[in-house]
């Protein structure tokens, strides 16, 4: 039989054959197998014999010379594609090579300026020993004398003087973005890179907070320029900009005049906003510049009086420097200068108006983000989960961000109004009732029920968190949603059913029916998602029935990278209608964690999210405690809290009480979270098993493994290593379900390795909320309470393969299950040890 070889570097008109001699094709051949190559790139055997017979311009060539074609074809776009990647590193590395060179550059004169500063310090702590030392009169008076800084006079807001303002404010954002003006130091866990988003810096010791990036996205300068002055298209915290005024320069430039509103980040702080003036330059060589800064103590020009709810902060000469790049797209600097008037903020939450690095991470590195996304769609244009195209899920995204700032901050010029407390000042509750905030509300599900409402009311609250890494918590929140969302008020039933005299919702008590994760869409480079969440058979009363229904929630998750410093942590979601249209009402609630101090060590290894997760346990017994103590420099951050209902306006009192008991239970849930997952409580918070690692689970396992080989005569594990540890370490990732349960007239779980954990659908946390017979279905409870009095005397009992529910209702089968009395050292009973054999979800 004739061997064919493949020649990938051939052009694709011939095929080498094992003597040496080459098959070639016509252009038509060629053209009608490149056709065919698009429509299906590795066809079968079968295919192939298809495509020849259908094609009779191939009926001359054999089978496996057209197998040999389509192997050299696929290996040709293989290597294509290599190339054309390899292109795109080299032309990124050599742009980030250019900004490291300037960055080395700067620093060389940043060195050179600091050594003459300090040779001239240094004379002047002379001269000023000699003059301490000078007995006469005029020595002492001259010595005595403060140093004046003269005040700058008004500035002139004509044209002309605007631009004098604007060259100025050039000059000095240059000095900052390319120079020495600012003393930058690099943003701590940021290291520059091919795969870097790019060289993040961070202020020491100037006025106010400032950051600064530079990096190389693939697009043009003047589309850069075009995204980053839309502002709210990518700053979060961006409420509203507003060009009050616009001129032309002599010189090619405009000047802009223009007022900007932040959101606040808590609902301890009032809004910012700023009075700016923007210039937009082309330089000599080709780069084009944006910069900003307040406009302060001007004279004879336009003004912005203060607003009511504001605090007006001030902009230093901030900006954007974008260069053309060879190659295409462009190398951007960014520079953020800002001083946020911390005096007017509490003091326990003024380090978040005093962090260069939470500039860095919320401003700074948002903007190049969203230059990298847009880049990265324009490249690669695809739709992603559920239909949706990149563009409008960042849309989304956006606006389920923008709902949730509204909702925090409740301005009053958007229909919201503050109603009377209970008493108790931990819950702030306002309400809604203007047009625009309700058109459309109003959802269908997917059992047909719909509903209709005319009033919006959000409960919201803050509070601080001690020794809790925010990332750790919001990923807790994020995949345990009954551990916080079971109360008395199911708030999604709450805020999607809506009540009236005839559908009041009613609680579930943490039996959702079932949480479904729909995947949805990621960003590039950044720990930031949205899904699509269906809460099955929720249920609600109509018509004194019952009726169930899937209610389906837009869900937005960032900050869950426990390595990103100081970054802001949320998740944000909303009930949609099922059909989930683009322009589909949105009513966020959700979390919002942000650390208050940011010294976390970068280099500290990735936690997996359960309290039991870590069982690969160190010398010090406790993985978990070592790892949170690392994280100590996030000792405190402040969560903000915000759930919004649509309700009917007659019921308003009973559906703000119904609101505040349920935020007020979800502190109270996280407060229990929080506790369990700071390393200082842990073991010390009665009603809270400490996870194991700790001395504890390490005996309790020994138990264990005692008291299987007394009672049943064989070893539950495979021969280990002497101590504890290593025995702790082997039951955790046992293949079957390991249970304990405690000596009590009600059985409660108290442990439970991963496969345990998983089978219920939990996490130690919850475990001790779960009772045994809640597992079982009627057959099993049955079985199980005949048998307890056997292993209660025989100290063991076999049980017969069947179905259990998991903690989320889900039923789990087993193939059998082993149970058996555990023993301490003195021999008397310490709890009931159940192994699930061969489970899983049914």
């Amino acid at each position: 039989m004739m061997a064919v070889t493949s020649a990938c570097k051939d052009g694709g008109s011939k095929v080498q054959l094992d003597n040496g001699k080459y098959v070639r094709y016509t252009p038509e051949q060629v053209e009608a197998l490149e056709r065919l190559y698009h429509e299906c790139p590795k066809p079968s055997s079968l295919r192939r014999q298809q495509l020849i017979r259908e094609c009779p311009i191939l009926s001359n060539i054999e089978p496996k010379q057209i197998k040999v074609w389509f192997q050299n074809r696929r290996c040709r776009e293989k290597q294509r594609k290599e190339a054309s990647r390899l292109q795109a590193v080299n032309r990124k590395l050599t742009a980030m090579n250019k900004l490291l060179m300037e960055e080395n550059d700067r620093l060389q004169k940043q060195v050179s300026q600091l050594v003459y500063e300090n040779s001239f310090f240094r004379q002047q702590s002379q001269n000023a020993t000699l003059a301490t030392t000078d007995n006469s009169c005029e020595s002492v008076v001259t010595s005595g004398q403060p140093h004046l800084t003269p005040q700058r006079p008004p500035r002139d807001a004509s044209p002309a003087g605007l631009l004098s303002i604007a060259e100025e404010t050039l000059t000095e954002f240059l000095s900052k973005a390319t120079g020495t003006a600012v003393e930058w130091v690099q943003m701590p866990g940021m290291k520059p890179g091919p795969d870097s988003i790019g060289i993040i810096a961070i202020s020491h010791g100037c006025t106010g907070i400032a950051s600064r990036a530079c990096g190389l996205v693939g697009l043009e300068p003047t589309r850069v320029a075009e995204i980053l002055k839309d502002r709210p298209s990518w700053f979060r915290d961006c409420r509203a900009v507003d060009i009050l005024n616009a001129m032309s320069t002599g010189n090619g430039g405009t000047i802009e005049l223009l007022y900007m509103q932040l959101y606040a980040p808590t609902t301890l702080a009032p809004a910012r906003d700023f009075w700016l003036l923007r210039y937009t330059s082309v330089m000599e060589d080709g780069s084009l510049v944006v910069c900003e800064r307040s406009l302060n103590n001007t004279q004879n020009g336009p003004s912005m009086p203060p607003v009511q709810h504001f605090v007006r902060a001030e902009m230093l000469p901030s900006g954007y420097l974008i260069r053309p790049c060879e190659g295409g797209g462009s190398i951007i600097h960014i520079v953020d200068h800002i001083d946020l008037e911390p005096w007017s903020v509490p003091e326990v939450i003024r380090p978040l108006y005093e962090s260069s690095t939470l500039l860095a991470q919320k401003t700074t590195m948002a903007a190049l983000r969203q230059l990298r996304q847009i880049s990265h769609e324009v490249s690669q244009p695809t739709v992603t989960g559920w239909g949706r195209r990149p563009a409008a899920l960042r849309a989304l995204s956006q606006r389920l961000s923008k709902g949730f700032n509204e909702a925090v901050n409740g301005f009053t010029d958007e229909g919201w109004s503050m109603l009377d407390s209970d008493g108790i000042d931990d819950v702030t509750v306002l309400v809604n009732s203007s047009p625009s905030k309700l058109t459309g509300v109003n959802f269908h599900y997917t059992n047909g029920f719909s509903s209709v409402s005319n009033a919006v009311l959000c409960a919201k609250a803050s509070m601080l968190l001690q020794n809790v890494p925010p990332a750790i918590l919001l990923r807790f929140l994020r995949e345990h949603r009954s551990e916080w969302a079971d109360s008395g008020i199911d708030a999604y039933s709450a805020a999607a059913i809506k009540a009236s005299p005839c559908s009041v919702p009613v609680s579930r008590a943490g039996n959702f029916g079932g949480q479904v994760i729909l995947p949805l869409a990621h960003t590039i480079e950044h720990e930031e998602f949205m899904e699509v969440i269906r809460l099955e058979n929720i249920g609600h009363y109509r018509e004194d029935m019952i009726m169930p229904a899937d209610i389906f929630l837009l869900q937005l998750c960032s900050g869950v990278d426990e390595n990103a410093i100081g970054t802001c942590a949320e998740l944000i979601f909303a009930p949609i209608d099922a059909s989930f249209s683009d322009d589909a009402p949105l009513l966020p609630s959700g979390f919002r964690i942000i650390p208050l101090d940011s010294k976390v060590d970068s280099s500290s290894p990735n936690r997996t999210l359960d309290l039991a997760s870590t069982l690969e346990v160190g010398p010090s017994g406790n993985r978990i405690a070592g790892e949170c103590s690392r994280h100590s420099g996030s000792a405190k951050s402040v969560m903000t809290i915000a759930f919004q209902f649509a309700f009917e306006m007659h019921l308003q009192e009973n559906v703000a009480a119904m609101a505040r008991q349920y935020v007020r239970s979800i502190i109270s849930s996280v407060q229990r979270v929080a506790l369990a997952l700071s390393p200082s409580h842990l073991g010390s918070h009665p009603g809270l098993r400490p996870p194991p690692g700790t001395p504890e689970a390490q005996t309790l396992a020994r138990w264990i493994c005692q008291s299987y080989r007394f009672f049943l005569g064989v070893e539950l594990l495979k021969p280990v290593s002497e101590g504890s540890e290593s025995i702790l370490k082997t039951l955790w990732h046992h293949s079957d379900a390991l249970m304990c349960c405690s000596l009590k007239p009600l059985p409660v779980f108290t442990f439970a390795n991963q496969a345990g954990l998983d089978m219920l659908e939990t996490t130690l946390v919850a475990l001790q909320d779960i009772t045994l017979e809640k597992i079982f279905d009627d057959n099993g409870r049955k079985t199980l309470f005949s048998e307890l009095p056997q292993i209660m005397q025989q100290g063991f009992a076999c049980l017969q393969g069947g179905i259990c529910l998991s903690s989320m209702g889900r039923p789990v089968s087993y193939e059998r299950a082993v149970a058996w009395k555990v023993l301490n050292e003195e021999e008397n009973a310490h709890c009931i040890c159940f192994m699930f054999v061969n489970w899983s979800f049914v």
